[in-house]
């Protein structure tokens, strides 16, 4: 009965200590897949920050534009009244 006994609980601590381990790898493996999930979403915003400051950049530089624009017109009108007068 000892030997049952005894052979039942080291056969209890070999199932444990290999059911503990799987366990762990299957959360390491789940931890990594995460950590991968949040880089490749990380990237993502990145890349989407990154578009919209060129698209405002791209905006700031066509309103600088079209004020340089309108201020040479207003320029060049001023002058052709200048020389009208």
């Amino acid at each position: 009965m000892k030997k049952l006994f005894l052979s039942f609980a080291a056969l209890a601590l070999v199932a444990s200590v290999s059911s503990c381990r799987e366990t762990t790898e299957e959360k390491a493996q789940d931890t990594m897949e995460t950590m991968q999930s949040d880089i490749e979403d990380a990237a993502d915003d990145v890349g989407d920050a990154l578009d919209d400051a060129a698209d405002a950049t791209g905006d700031a530089f066509e309103d600088a534009g079209d004020a340089i624009e309108d201020k040479a017109e207003d320029v060049e009108e001023e002058v052709e009244d200048a020389m009208d007068n």
